[in-house]
Parts: structure tokens; sequence; C-alpha cells
């Protein structure tokens, strides 16, 4: 599927294209100026319409914020929107990119659609903003935001090789669970701490974190590790080597350049590559496990060994029937539920 989005100028195209020959990105400068918009449109919702909007929809709540608090909420206002584009893109992408029905291993470790460039083009300008964010308020976010922000944009840079762009777009739909996370955070300081419309937007948010995270997640990993070792098994013959390209069907496949300088008439996939590739994948799988872990965790400790205390057993009049205090008695655990920290803990974003 080709890029809907019109190709960059040339006078762009060639400004970038001794960084792209430097790093071995070889599809760069098709998507500088898509990467260039995203992050110029998530700075300018950061810098105006996030302040602005938050000020006219909370007029009472969001200037009395303190300082810090307004910036976490400029950031996952932000958060939110990227959230919800990037994941409705790619759930259109997949649906409507029928190569990627057709894909081999070698396709999806190779493989190179317009499409899914522009896609990895608006996360990475959504990753250079968080960057940018990140050292700019590195005394509110903390080092490990930083180190946060660094990491992703180093792996989802390496796409434009490309490499495993077909997996980098099944990874994405990691984003699915932010909106309701940034959601549950904005209700605690809005005063709706315990609603039920809080209660509903967490049942909503571990569900979602299991299927999309936890399920699919795991399953895209299993078979980016199958395909990587195929990858491995199967080395590139050199006369394809060094950005050169071939279609094994309507996807193009272009192989990388390696920077071995071995007499090989065949070239094997860098261990390096296999390594940072697969290491933060793990770790992002193994994170997934731990927060949702922690979320399951909170919720069955609640259900089960929170007991109302006198005061609230007070408040259950002595006719009222047997259902009318099991009602009450569940919505006093909903509410501890909501109050739990561990609910509000889970970075934003991938």
């Amino acid at each position: 599927m080709i890029d809907p989005i019109p190709p960059p100028s040339l006078t762009l195209i060639n400004l970038t294209q001794p960084l792209a020959s430097a790093l071995h990105l070889t599809t760069l400068p098709l998507h500088a100026h898509e990467i260039l918009g995203a992050f110029l449109l998530y700075l300018s919702l950061y810098l105006f319409a996030a302040p602005s909007l938050s000020t006219l929809a909370f007029p009472a709540i969001y200037p009395r914020l303190p300082a810090k608090t307004r910036i976490d909420w400029n950031i996952r206002v932000v958060s939110s929107i990227q959230s919800t584009f990037i994941s409705l893109l790619t759930l259109w992408l997949l649906r409507a990119d029928h190569e990627r029905r057709h894909m081999g291993w070698e396709e999806r470790i190779w493989g190179y659609t317009g499409a899914g460039g522009m896609a990895q083009a608006c996360a990475t300008g959504y990753f250079l903003w968080d960057l940018w964010v990140s050292v700019v308020h590195v005394d509110v976010l903390g080092r490990g935001s930083l180190a946060h922000a660094c990491s992703a944009l180093v792996i989802i840079g390496i796409g434009f090789r490309p490499f495993a762009n077909y997996y980098g777009l099944a990874f994405v739909l990691y984003e699915l669970s932010t909106p309701l996370l940034n959601l549950h955070w904005f209700l605690d300081k809005v005063h709706m701490t315990g609603s039920r419309l809080q209660l509903y937007n967490g049942i909503a948010l571990v569900a979602v974190f299991f299927l999309c995270r936890v399920a699919w997640g795991s399953y895209q990993s299993v078979r980016i590790y199958h395909d990587m070792w195929k990858a491995l098994q199967n080395p590139v013959p050199k006369d394809l080597g060094g950005g050169n390209a071939h279609s094994a069907s309507s996807v193009i496949v272009l192989y990388p350049r390696f920077e071995d300088t071995s007499p090989s008439e065949e070239r094997t996939l860098p261990l390096w590559l296999v390594f940072t590739y697969l290491g933060s994948n793990t770790v992002l799988v193994v994170l997934n496990y731990y927060w949702f872990g922690k979320m399951i965790g909170s919720v069955r400790k609640r259900f089960v060994n929170t007991k109302i205390s006198s005061k609230e057993k007070g408040s259950l009049k002595p006719g009222e029937s047997a259902r009318c205090r099991k009602r009450l008695e569940r919505d006093l655990r909903i509410a501890d539920i909501c109050r739990k920290p561990e609910m509000q803990e889970t970075p934003v974003g991938i």
C-alpha cells in the first residue's frame, strides 16, 4: 500500500539524505516531511492547545494545579491525542493494507510499504517531541522518562533501515490502552475519584490492557522471535546488500547496508541489531506483564480482603434489605479500588 500523503520536496530529501546515509536509514528521506509535521503538531498542542483548552474546560481546576502537575496534565493531553490518532490509523492500515496478509518472513523483516512508513513517521515525530519535553522538563519528569524517550526513538528509528516495519506497526497497538490510563488520571485531578465513570473506565482499562499489551503483544513477540531466527539462519546474498531491493510480491524488500567487510559471499543479520530490537521488545513484554499483575493484584486485594469500617457499616439502616446492603458494600469497595495508587502508576505510552 502506497503512502497516502504526497512525497516531500526535493529540498527536504537532500537535507535529510546525509543523516540517512550516515545512519543507514534508507527510507528516512521519503518520510522526513511527515516526521517534521508530526513533531510540530505535537509541539503546538503542548505549548498552546493543551493549556488553553484545559483552562476553558476546567477554569476552576486547571489554573489552580501546581506547576509540575500542569506540565504532567499537558503532556497527558498530547499523549491522549497521539495515542488515539495512531491507534485509529494503525487499525485502518491493518484493515486496508491487504499486502500485509500475504507477507512471508523475509518481507516481515526487510519489507517496506509506503503506508507503513507513514505510520512509522507519525510515531517518530511524537517520540521526537517526547524527547524534547523530557529534556526540557527533566527536573519534573526525571531521568527515567528521558531514558525511555531516547530508547523509544532509537527503536522506532531502526525501522527506517528498513527493519521489522511489519512488527513495528503491530506493536503500535499498545497505545490502545493509553487514553484509558490518562482518563483515569484526569478523573482524579477533577475530583471524580471513586465515581462510577472511573470504575467503568478502570474495568475497560484492565480489559484493553490485557488484550492489546499482554495477549496481542505476546503473540506478536513470538512471531518476531521466529522470523528473526529465520533471518539469522538465512544470510543475505552480498549482491542484494548495500540497500539494493527486490520484490518478492507487491511489497518492496530493501536489504540493509550491512557494516561488515567480510569477504564472504553472504552477510548475516548483525547481532547488535538482533539484541537491540529483541532486547528492548522483551523488556516491554515483561513490563506489560508486571503492570498487568499489579492491576489484578490491586483488584483482588480490594475485593477479597477489604472490610467495611464501623463508620461505613453505620450508614446501613437496620431495615435495609440484604440486596441493598450488598450494593452499598460493593460501591464502597469500588471507590477504594479507584483510589488505589497502582491504577495510576503505569507509564504513559509505549
